[in-house]
């Protein structure tokens, strides 16, 4: 099977942008706020940031993007902070027939498990479905001017880590399509505090956003807000075509002072308001370690202002930079609650994937507050559980609630979801029950149907008002979409997955181990234009030598 490539916007300027190495070295004094745990993470034994191109200080004082940046002095444990959501167990369909989620296509969880497995210590906060859907894979697309933005497809075979039981793989492909020939109007919001003051975090920064300026014309307009102890407007609707202008802010910034994320915040909801582009993508990019310590600052006081600005039309994306203080929690949160998406940014490489690569999935969303409500059949499955999507859970009323915020999904997006099954043993002790409502297998005699599940789904236009109206899409999966000889996708999918149970010790975890998740990964490389499905192979050897 092909592995079918990213398409890209523009091809990359091929010279490097030289940023200057003097940062002020004033840091910040006050704790971030949020209900997560602090996390102690440990100083690495050994400057190893392997798995993509990083940033270095050169004795000239300028950047290069070939050696990895010097990591900070090891010493004080620093505070990361994750919040891992208690995994689901096993449902019994005959009381539990629904698995109802929000779409994720959020991928930081990946790149910043990378990051700390390569720095030699334990990973925290992994998300098993931003591993898996980190990855591309080979779904087909809808074909142009399809009735939906997507397609769905679905394959089961056996659980390669607990062989009685089955693994159903259910994949949702969105349109490659762009949903307007509007302009852009971005706000950078940059985090320019000092906690920023690192190698890794805002020289790399503004590296990555001058990747993102070379994709952008003269129909883009771009601002800039740095915040630190407070917020400055260093750009305002610069056409995205100026690059040179661009790059010069970015080549300025220094680092210092404490942050007041949410009054940066404000300002830049303001300007993207101002220069709103009517059916354009407007969109504002939070740039940050998350370590907000001045005003709101808690996950719950920034969702509440992303969630009361959202309804504007401005979505906001969050690029994840640095280490031992990142405040990760904080970022999927205003991401998830901003209509936007999360990526970590732990070297130049990734930032190329993320703001070049996919840069039309990053920007314009095609489907909005998706959903995915999944019917298990009584008939063939006793038990089941959703692996990963931990707190992306919603109850089953809400898969019909339009006024439920979801996860939106941009061109060229997929989203992967994994089910764990127990076969059913006959139809033993499997009634569902006499009060059915609209199941479509609740009133079929047990054993009639030789359906796994259908799959469910449901959408909004991006365009329209909020809530507004959504679309439900379904798909059956049969008998036929078990098979005994996987695809490369599931097998490489599966592998992702394996990993992930591994690395969060999950209880369900059975026979999984490193040496299944090597080898299945391994023989499903297929063409891996952007070697990432190699580097994945090496990051199983380094997480062997850290675990």
């Amino acid at each position: 099977m092909t592995f079918a490539p990213r398409t890209t916007r523009a091809s990359l300027s091929a010279a490097a942008v030289l940023l200057t190495a003097a940062l002020a070295l004033t840091g910040c004094t006050a704790d971030a706020g949020g209900d997560a745990e602090p996390v102690d993470v440990p100083a690495p034994a050994a400057p190893d940031l392997s798995g993509g191109e990083a940033l270095s200080q050169a004795t000239d004082g300028a950047l290069s993007r070939d050696v990895a940046p010097p990591l900070p002095e090891p010493g004080t444990p620093g505070t990361e902070e994750y919040d891992d959501s208690p995994e689901t167990p096993f449902q019994d369909v005959a009381t539990s027939p629904l698995s109802t989620f929000s779409a994720d296509v959020d991928t930081a969880s990946y790149s910043n498990l990378r990051r700390q497995v390569n720095q030699g210590v334990a990973p925290e906060g992994v998300r098993i479905e931003e591993l898996v859907n980190y990855f591309d894979y080979d779904y087909q697309a809808p074909a142009p001017g399809a009735e939906h933005p997507f397609s769905m497809t679905a394959e089961v075979a056996t659980a390669p880590w607990n062989p009685e039981h089955q693994l159903a793989m259910v994949g949702v492909q969105a349109t490659e399509a762009i949903p307007t020939s509007e302009g852009n109007n971005i706000v950078f919001l940059l985090d320019v505090s000092g906690s920023m003051d690192e190698p890794n975090k805002l020289p790399l920064l503004a590296e990555s956003f001058a990747l993102l300026v070379e994709q952008l014309d003269e129909d883009d307009r771009v601002s800039i807000v740095t915040y630190a102890g407070d917020n400055q407007v260093v750009a305002d609707s610069v056409p995205g075509s100026e690059h040179g202008v661009l790059v010069d802010h970015l080549r300025s910034l220094e680092a210092g002072g404490s942050t007041g994320g949410a009054d940066g915040l404000l300002t830049a909801y303001e300007l993207a308001e101002e220069n709103f582009v009517e059916g354009g993508n407007n969109r504002v990019i939070l740039a940050t370690d998350g370590d907000f310590n001045v005003g709101p600052s808690t996950p719950e006081e920034l969702t509440d202002l992303v969630e009361a600005e959202r309804k504007s039309g401005i979505y906001v994306s969050v690029l994840g930079f640095g280490m031992y203080n990142l405040k990760d929690s904080t970022m999927e949160a205003i991401a998830d609650h901003g209509n936007g998406n999360y990526a970590y940014i732990d070297t130049l490489a990734e930032a190329r994937k993320v703001l070049v690569d996919e840069f039309d999935s990053t920007m314009f969303v095609v489907a909005k507050d998706l959903k995915l409500q999944v019917e298990l059949n009584p008939g063939t499955v006793s038990s089941y559980r959703l692996i990963g999507y931990d707190n992306r859970r919603l109850e089953d009323e809400e898969f019909d609630d339009d006024t439920k915020d979801a996860g939106d999904v941009g061109a060229g997006h997929a989203v992967t979801a994994f089910y764990e099954l127990v076969p059913a043993d006959g139809g033993l002790g499997t009634d569902p029950g006499s009060d059915g409502g609209d199941l479509k297998y609740s009133e079929r005699e047990v054993g009639s149907s030789d359906d796994f599940m259908t799959v469910h789904v449901r959408y909004k236009a991006p365009e329209g008002d909020d809530p507004g109206t959504s679309t439900e899409v379904e798909l059956p999966v049969g008998a036929d979409a078990f098979t005994s000889a996987p695809t490369a996708d599931f097998a490489f999918a599966s592998a992702v997955a394996e990993l992930g149970l591994i690395a969060t010790a999950s209880e369900y975890r059975a026979d999984a181990s490193l040496d299944a998740v090597r080898e299945r990964a391994s023989s499903a490389l297929g063409r891996d234009p952007y070697g990432l499905r190699a580097e994945f192979v090496d990051l199983v050897d380094a997480y062997r030598r850290v675990a």
